[in-house]
């Protein structure tokens, strides 16, 4: 059985800046964690186990964030072949949180390049 155990007030300075953005919105993931959505496409999402967020990006910023903030950013084997990033909960400044969030942003908003 999988251990849930969140609180979602972890997720309010990520929500704070994700509402920003052009066509967000509130909105509950697996195990009715909360999440935000850019129209229907997953921005970020706090994982059930409360100790970290799922955030949409670029395979690029992933290995740029990995590489330049491994105390904070990381990859489980599940988002491997996903364009995501998992940041430990309260282990991020608002700076590294608003540029994850706005390279996910931009991840969903902008065509994909032939």
């Amino acid at each position: 059985m999988k251990a849930i155990n969140f609180n979602p007030a972890d997720f309010e300075p990520v929500r704070q800046i994700a509402l920003q953005f052009p066509d967000s919105s509130d909105s509950l993931s697996h195990y009715d964690t909360p999440s935000i959505k850019i129209k229907k496409n997953l921005l970020c999402r706090l994982h059930e186990n409360g100790e970290w967020l799922a955030v949409r990006t670029d395979f690029k910023s992933r290995e740029m964030f990995l590489e330049k903030y491994p105390e904070t950013c990381f990859i489980i084997p599940h988002y491997k072949e996903y364009p995501y990033i998992c940041l430990y909960v309260n282990s991020y400044s608002i700076e590294l949180l608003r540029e994850v969030l706005e390279t996910g942003y931009r991840a969903i908003i902008e065509p994909k390049k032939k």
